[in-house]
């Protein structure tokens, strides 16, 4: 006898399965949802997970030096501040791919989405079992359950972000310590923890605030061995590691982390210069109120008792709401410790309070809110193509067999920064500095070069007078004709809604017969 299908038995067998072992279901929430994030979020989210730890390294496997860093570059004067740990190690896989004969940008950057996706899961493992041990099971489910599911995190873990990556190595560290309370060898747990901390700060310098944390709390508490071990475990994984990569390229020890601390110092005041209370916005904004009202209770009202996670927390959350220099992205180690400590104080304290036991709808209608606007949010991102406009067009180009030059023009009249690795090859495009020079100048200095200089493609960049723009760089390469056009992604219109300085331009190319008589499809 054939049985219909039983939906009943699958929601008990699911309940069972999360009331028995809710970490497993968690996981393999986790897994799904960066798998997804991993084969759809494609493009990049900001800058810097894209032009320093991805343009650059992949220029010096053709052979170039984006932005000069390196010695014996043009432009290069000596160290500039730059982190050269992970740009290093993506220099290491893209040469392995190119052993491999993989030259396709996007299978590129999908098999580093995947290695960035699956490493991401340990902040959520080591988050569950660090809340498991240190509170109990209801409140790790809760805890695992936010780093899976929380809209940004599956985003975030497969981006190129140093904030993001640092934070596996931060949750290590402290789980070494956390599963080793009360047992022997102290020495060598706290210099196992050291050199987790010491590689988180390897990938973002800043890290170092948590092992300085921890350092200072075992300071008051007479903990000398432990202060030890910590050290030497830092001292191992990121001065060592540091320092080797400074000698080999510059011939001395610390000479970027010397050269990145003096760049924060004298331009802290250059870029975004927020207000101290900025992150308590962003914090509270991210995690969705009124949850995250519920967390920041929880978190203060938690320090003592989870002393240990909360102080090196509250360091690194203090030091960024001092500094000037602002962006959102800096703030996102503190975001799993914000929710672990959190969590375990809203058990402690807000879920068996008076208020909220007389309140018990209300408290559900609350976590409900949450959850819909949550996994709402959460559709749109895991899914998110960011930057399409920029990536594509790029992509766009790899098919041609000689791309060299490039002129790019955008209505505003500059030179918007294209992601080069898109091409597969390494073509040069100028740079305009207005109002000392046009981008209508610049082209007909060029028309007056040598072919060899002439661009096989222009790109303009957003509607405005398009038209005009077209007419007026046709009067010094008559040959130009239309290819393509090519579209933001409807988050990127959305992020240009919400806030102007969010571009999220029509992308026009532009093909040049001098060079390509017919487009190839």
């Amino acid at each position: 006898m054939i049985h219909p299908f039983n939906t009943s038995r699958i929601y008990c067998n699911l309940k069972k399965s999360w009331e028995d072992q809710p970490l497993v279901v968690i996981m393999a929430m986790a897994v799904l949802l960066r798998l997804l994030a991993a084969i759809f979020a494609k493009g990049y989210g900001m800058m810097d997970d894209h032009f320093l730890v991805i343009e650059a390294p992949q220029s010096w496997v053709y052979g170039y030096d984006y932005d000069s860093w390196l010695p014996g570059s043009k432009d290069n004067f000596g160290p500039s501040g730059h982190n050269f740990f992970y740009p290093g190690i993506n220099f290491l896989l893209f040469t392995l791919m190119k052993w491999m004969h993989i030259y396709d940008p996007q299978v590129k950057m999908l098999i580093l989405r995947f290695s960035l996706g699956a490493f991401s899961l340990l902040t959520v493992w080591y988050g569950y079992r660090i809340v498991e041990t240190l509170s109990d099971k209801r409140s790790a489910t809760l805890a695992g359950s936010l780093l899976a599911l929380c809209f940004f995190m599956p985003w975030a873990g497969v981006r190129n972000l140093v904030e993001v990556i640092c934070i596996p190595f931060l949750m290590m560290g402290f789980w070494q310590i956390v599963k080793a309370r009360n047992t022997s060898g102290i020495f060598r747990t706290w210099f196992m923890a050291g050199l987790f901390f010491g590689l988180a700060t390897d990938f973002r310098y800043q890290a170092v605030l948590f092992p300085a944390g921890v350092f200072i709390v075992m300071l008051f508490r007479f903990k000398w061995k432990e202060m030890a071990g910590i050290v030497a475990g830092v001292i191992c994984s990121f001065l060592l590691v540091q320092t080797m990569i400074d000698l080999i390229i510059w011939g001395y020890p610390f000479a970027e982390f010397m050269g990145y601390i003096k760049v924060n110092i004298t331009d802290r005041n250059s870029y975004f210069n927020l207000p101290w209370y900025n992150y308590f916005l962003t914090v509270g904004g991210i995690m969705i109120p009124p949850l995250s009202l519920f967390l920041f209770y929880g978190f203060i009202r938690g320090w003592k008792r989870y002393w240990l996670l909360f102080f090196p927390a509250a360091l690194f959350f203090a030091f960024h709401s001092y500094f000037p220099n602002k962006q959102e992205r800096f703030i996102l180690p503190f975001i799993p410790f914000f929710i672990m400590v959190g969590v375990m104080g809203y058990y402690q304290y807000i879920a068996p309070s008076g208020f909220w036991t007389r309140h018990q709808k209300l408290l559900r209608s609350c976590w409900m809110f949450f959850w819909v606007v949550n996994l709402l949010l959460l559709a749109g991102l895991t899914f998110m193509y960011s930057k399409r406009a920029q990536v594509e067009s790029m992509y766009y180009l790899s098919k041609y067999p000689y791309v060299k030059n490039l002129i790019i023009e955008d209505e505003k009249g500059e030179v918007p920064m294209p992601p080069l690795f898109y091409t597969g090859k390494w073509p040069s495009y100028p740079e305009i500095h207005p109002p000392d020079t046009t981008v209508y100048q610049l082209v007909a200095s060029i028309a007056a070069q040598p072919k060899f200089y002439h661009p096989q493609f222009i790109l303009f960049s957003g509607d405005k007078n398009l038209q005009n723009r077209v007419i007026l760089v046709r009067k010094n390469f008559p040959l130009l004709v239309y290819e393509t056009t090519i579209e933001p992604a409807f988050v990127d219109k959305l992020m240009h809604r919400l806030n102007k300085v969010n571009k999220a331009n029509n992308i026009y190319i532009y093909r040049n017969r001098e060079f390509y008589k017919t487009r190839r499809d």
